[in-house]
């Protein structure tokens, strides 16, 4: 059994799927958790609630994490809060529009690469100075497309995806003199409000296909790959990508 009693948690895009799994989480293994949302309000605000059922602290934050100035905002909000931070997840992403090469122009690559990969720099970056305090770890998601290049609408994201596993490995090595582990999880075909938004029926049902266990799987089923990342257990572990997709990458 994990116990994360005495740890502050800040897991971004915490609203929903993964990210509220891996919130609900933490606090059901004892730590308090910072949720944060963009635009989800309601889900968020749910969320806090759940993690306040398991007697723990929560601080419900919004902003937008590929913006530097409201994730600086949202810094200080938690220290002034909690004061510090002993394990950053790196949630926060988006398709945010399915577009093949032809269709992809250059505002909708900007945007998908800053929500996905640019957020976890400035992210990272920003809370930095809390988790130097802590020796902290950090881990980041990433997804099956750094691996296989997604589909061919999902130019763009399948990019970020993969920037995101190559500066978590970037980062494992300059952090490392800080006692900070740094890793990363890599989802395969989750049932989330994801793909609710952005794979049609078809799409998913031709990915379960390449599934060995035949079924997509659960945001409950990411949770333990993070939890063991972010525990002691994991002391020695950094610059690694666990990959939980069902076998449909092997």
């Amino acid at each position: 059994m994990y116990n994360f009693e005495g740890k502050t948690v800040f897991v971004t895009g915490s609203s929903t799927g993964i990210g509220r799994a891996t919130a609900i989480a933490f606090a059901q293994h004892g730590a308090d958790v910072i949720v944060h949302y963009n635009s989800s309000v309601q889900e968020a605000e749910e969320v806090k609630a759940e993690i306040e059922k398991c007697g723990r602290r929560s601080l419900l934050l919004s902003g937008d994490v590929s913006d530097s100035q409201q994730v600086n905002r949202m810094v200080e909000e938690i220290k002034e809060e909690f004061g510090t931070i002993d394990i950053l997840v790196n949630n926060a992403g988006s398709m945010v529009k399915r577009a093949r090469l032809e269709d992809l122009d250059e505002d909708l690559w900007d945007r998908v690469i800053d929500v996905n990969l640019k957020s976890v720099y400035l992210v990272t970056r920003a809370t930095l100075p809390l988790l130097k305090q802590t020796k902290g770890k950090i881990i980041n998601v990433t997804s099956i497309a750094a691996t296989n290049g997604g589909g061919s609408d999902s130019i763009a994201y399948a990019t970020s995806k993969g920037g995101v596993s190559t500066l978590t490995k970037a980062l494992a090595k300059d952090l490392v003199e800080y006692y900070i582990n740094v890793n990363a999880l890599s989802p395969g075909t989750i049932s989330t409000p994801f793909h609710d938004r952005h794979t049609s029926p078809e799409k998913r049902q031709n990915a379960v296909k390449t599934i060995p266990m035949g079924r997509e799987g659960t945001p409950e089923e990411t949770v333990g790959a993070t939890l063991y990342l972010a525990s002691d257990y994991a002391g020695f572990v950094t610059g690694q990508i666990i990959e939980v997709n069902g076998g449909q990458l092997m």
